[in-house]
């Protein structure tokens, strides 16, 4: 069973909040927190600091996680431009460099389309023929032919 100090981390990592965006967050429903007191739901369960977050912390959070995300009825808000801002407030890591975003390609995209069979016009796709290995050609066979017993003695 999840508790509610698992249930706030996932939350915090999944929207990627800092601190004191957290706190910001908490001041929309009036609920005051300092980041000391939010950092003790966040350790360790062994720490000596560690605090159980209780129903009504994650309550107001949610609460106030709406209005953040969602704005109010006057000033209604678009929930991806907020995250958006979020990713782009946090700051990269000296380590690593600038790069775009990997997305996987299929190897083939024939291959891949899922309406139609792929084409056989590709030479991709033609498997070779024997013409292109002849009996005379000097191609070096690269594993012997071997028969194995599997530790059967035959007679």
């Amino acid at each position: 069973m999840m508790t509610n100090n698992d249930i706030f981390k996932k939350l915090r990592v999944a929207l990627m909040l800092r601190d004191d965006q957290i706190v910001e967050i908490l001041e929309l429903v009036d609920f005051r927190i300092t980041k000391s007191e939010l950092g003790a739901f966040f350790r360790d369960e062994k720490h000596e600091n560690y605090m159980e977050c209780g129903d009504q912390v994650l309550r107001n959070f949610l609460n106030a996680l709406v209005i953040h995300l969602r704005g109010t009825k006057e000033n209604p808000k678009n929930p991806n431009d907020v995250l958006a801002k979020h990713k782009a407030q946090i700051p990269a890591k000296e380590g690593s460099k600038d790069r775009p975003e990997f997305k996987a390609k299929p190897k083939d995209q024939e291959k891949s389309r899922g309406d139609e069979a792929p084409s056989k016009t590709k030479s991709a796709t033609k498997k070779p023929s024997k013409k292109d290995y002849p009996k005379g050609n000097s191609k070096t066979q690269v594993v012997e032919k071997v028969k194995y017993n599997f530790g059967k003695n035959k007679k």
